[in-house]
C-alpha cells in the first residue's frame, strides 16, 4: 500500500473539486469519462464486468484494473456516478483486486486519447475465411512446459502497460512491418493473448524465394507455438486488435520540464523494520521497504509503530537517494515492478482488527537496490527486473537458462 500525503493529494485532485463547473470539464475529466465508457461498452458486449485472472485476455485485465481504481477514487466516482446506468461503481465493494498500484495521474495517462478513434479493443466477431485461416496459423499451440520461466515477464509487461512505461501500437501495413524482422524478446498482442518471441531459429528459404525463420512464441495463457515468422506477421495483420508492445522508455519518468503530475524532486528511501514478525526477525538484514516521497523521510515514518503498512513497528532509514525531474508515482511503480518477484506477503491487523496488506516490503539485499537506483539515474531501469535466484538485476526478455 502506498502512503498518501493528504496535502499533496488535495493539490493533485484540485481540478476535480467542481466536476459540474460552467466552463466545462477538464481534459483529465474527459479522459476519465472516456475510459469509463470503454468499460461500459465491454459490459454491453459481454454481459459482465471485466474480470481479473490469468485466463482472461490482456484487454479485459486492464479494464478490470481501471474499474478498480475508478471505484477507489472518490473524485472519479463523483464524475462517473451520473453516467453509471449499469451500476458498475456500486456492483461490489471497493477492494483492491490486482497487484497494479495506479495513481490518478497514471490512470489519466492510460486513458489518454480514449475518446478518439474506435477503441483498439473492439474485437470483430464476424471474420472472412482469409481472416480465419490467418488465425488458424497461430492456433496450433502446445502447453509450455517451462512457462514459469516466462510468467514473470508477462506480469512485468502488464504492469508496464498499466503504468505507461510501455505502450501498445497498432500494426500498420505501410510501415514495412512485413519486411522487418520479428526479433527475439519482442512482445505482441494477437488473438486476445500477449505473445512473447522467445527464440528465433535459423534462416530458411520459403517457397516464394524469400527468407523465413521458425519462431518459438510463448503466450500469456501458458501455451506455445513454433510457427514461421511470416505466419505471425500475417496473423497480426489479420487481427483487428493485433498490437505491437513497445520497448520500455524512461522518458515519462525523467521529464526535463515539469508537466502535470511531475515533481521537481523526490527521494527514494529504503527502510528496515524492528518488527518481531518471525519472517522479518529471521531475515531482518535482507527485508527492506522501498518507497518514493517528495517530502521528509523522517516525517513520513514518524507514525510507523502505529501503522500496519510499516508492520506496526519502528523502522531504520538505511538509505536515501535524491533525484530531480521525476514523476514520483511512476518511479515508485517501476521500482516495485522491478522487485515484484521478491515482494513479501505480509498482512498486519489495523486498530479495528482488519487485516492490511503491507505491499512495499521486499526480500532483497541493499546492493541490489543500489544497483536499481543507478539504473534509475542512467535511465535504463525500465529494462530490468530482479532475479531472486541470483539476487541480482537482469535484463527483461532474456530468461536465465535452466
Amino acid at each position: 500500500m502506498t502512503d498518501i500525503d493528504l496535502d499533496e493529494l488535495r493539490d493533485e485532485l484540485s481540478e476535480f473539486a467542481q466536476p459540474t463547473k460552467a466552463a466545462g470539464r477538464s481534459p483529465r475529466e474527459e479522459r476519465v469519462i472516456a475510459g469509463f465508457e470503454e468499460i461500459q461498452r465491454f459490459v454491453e458486449q459481454h454481459g459482465r464486468v471485466p474480470q481479473h485472472g490469468e485466463d482472461r485476455d490482456i484487454f479485459e485485465r486492464l479494464y478490470a484494473v481501471r474499474l478498480d481504481r475508478l471505484k477507489a477514487l472518490p473524485e472519479c466516482r463523483v464524475i462517473l456516478e451520473p453516467l453509471d446506468n449499469q451500476g458498475l461503481l456500486s456492483a461490489s465493494p471497493v477492494v483492491p483486486a490486482s497487484d497494479e498500484e495506479i495513481e490518478l495521474d497514471t490512470l489519466a495517462e492510460e486513458l489518454k486519447g480514449a475518446a478518439g478513434e474506435a477503441s483498439i479493443t473492439e474485437l470483430r466477431h464476424v471474420r472472412s475465411s482469409t481472416d480465419k485461416r490467418a488465425a488458424e496459423e497461430i492456433a496450433q499451440r502446445d502447453r509450455c512446459e517451462d512457462f514459469e520461466r516466462f510468467k514473470p515477464l508477462f506480469a512485468a509487461v502488464e504492469r508496464d502497460l498499466a503504468t505507461g512505461v510501455r505502450t501498445s501500437r497498432p500494426i500498420v501495413r505501410d510501415a514495412g512491418f512485413l519486411k522487418a524482422d520479428i526479433t527475439q524478446g519482442q512482445f505482441f498482442i494477437v488473438g486476445g493473448q500477449m505473445a512473447y518471441v522467445a527464440e528465433v531459429g535459423e534462416l530458411e528459404r520459403a517457397p516464394n524465394g524469400e527468407t523465413d525463420a521458425r519462431l518459438r512464441v510463448i503466450y500469456s495463457n501458458g501455451t506455445q507455438s513454433n510457427l514461421l515468422r511470416r505466419s505471425l506477421q500475417r496473423a497480426l495483420y489479420k487481427d483487428d486488435a493485433g498490437r505491437r508492445i513497445t520497448e520500455p522508455e524512461a522518458g515519462p519518468l525523467f521529464a526535463g520540464t515539469a508537466d502535470d503530475g511531475d515533481l521537481e524532486s523526490g527521494t527514494i528511501y529504503v527502510l528496515r523494520s524492528h518488527s518481531d514478525h518471525p519472517l522479518v526477525a529471521e531475515h531482518r538484514e535482507l527485508i527492506h521497504k522501498i518507497g518514493v516521497t517528495g517530502g521528509s523521510v523522517e516525517a513520513r515514518i514518524s507514525g510507523a509503530a502505529n501503522d500496519p503498512t510499516y508492520l506496526l513497528a519502528g523502522v531504520d532509514i538505511v538509505a536515501t537517494y535524491k533525484l530531480f525531474n521525476i514523476n514520483r508515482a511512476k518511479l515508485e511503480a517501476v521500482l516495485h515492478r522491478v522487485f515484484s518477484s521478491a515482494r513479501l506477503d505480509i498482512a498486519m491487523e489495523d486498530r479495528f482488527g482488519k487485516p492490511v496488506q503491507a505491499r512495499e516490503w521486499f526480500l532483497v539485499p541493499l546492493s541490489a537496490i543500489d544497483e536499481a537506483v543507478e539504473r534509475v539515474r542512467d535511465g535504463t531501469i525500465v529494462g530490468y527486473t530482479y532475479d531472486p535466484t541470483s539476487a541480482q538485476l537482469r535484463t527483461i526478455g532474456r530468461p536465465d537458462p535452466d
